[in-house]
């Protein structure tokens, strides 16, 4: 797929790619930022959507400022693609996974089903890991707990440090 995208598009998607503005008509806010009316920046962001260039917008909890202070990634050992799958449905079902990913399996590392869990201790961690254990059929798995974090950040596009 080749891009067209002119100035006003990337100063847009610079824009998209920062916070929303915390006012009541945000579209039109970034719009006033890059010379477009709301209604511009409604229609390209749409059309963005529509072709597949933006594939979807997210928002980022900082989850322990409220109150979300242990997190576990959990590998899983599935035997077989359609044991992974399902498992995968059904985790990806349980509010306080907020990641559900199948990745290849390693002569070292037979897990290939991995889940973050959130919640606001450990032992809640514990609860959930038995619940999703009885509900997938599924019993080996290693929980690696988060100590610190570092960096925590979504990919910008067209930076202003590149000159684009």
């Amino acid at each position: 797929m080749s891009l067209n995208l002119n100035e006003q598009d990337k100063k847009l998607i610079r824009s998209l790619q920062e916070e929303l503005p915390l006012v009541s008509r945000p579209y039109e806010e970034l719009g006033r930022r890059v010379g477009l009316s709301e209604q511009d920046v409604l229609k390209r962001v749409s059309s963005w959507v529509d072709s597949g260039i933006i594939r979807r917008f997210g928002a980022t909890v900082r989850h322990q400022r409220v109150g979300y202070s242990a997190n576990c990634m959990v590998v899983w050992k599935a035997d077989g693609d359609e044991a992974a799958d399902t498992a995968g449905e059904i985790f990806a079902g349980f509010s306080e996974v907020t990641h559900c990913y199948r990745r290849p399996k390693f002569e070292d590392w037979p897990y290939t089903l991995y889940t973050m869990i959130h919640s606001t201790s450990e032992q809640g961690i514990e609860q959930t890991l038995d619940s999703m254990k009885l509900a997938s059929g599924l019993t080996e798995c290693r929980g690696l707990f988060s100590v610190k974090e570092w960096k925590k950040t979504s990919m910008k596009y067209f930076s202003e440090q590149e000159g684009q």
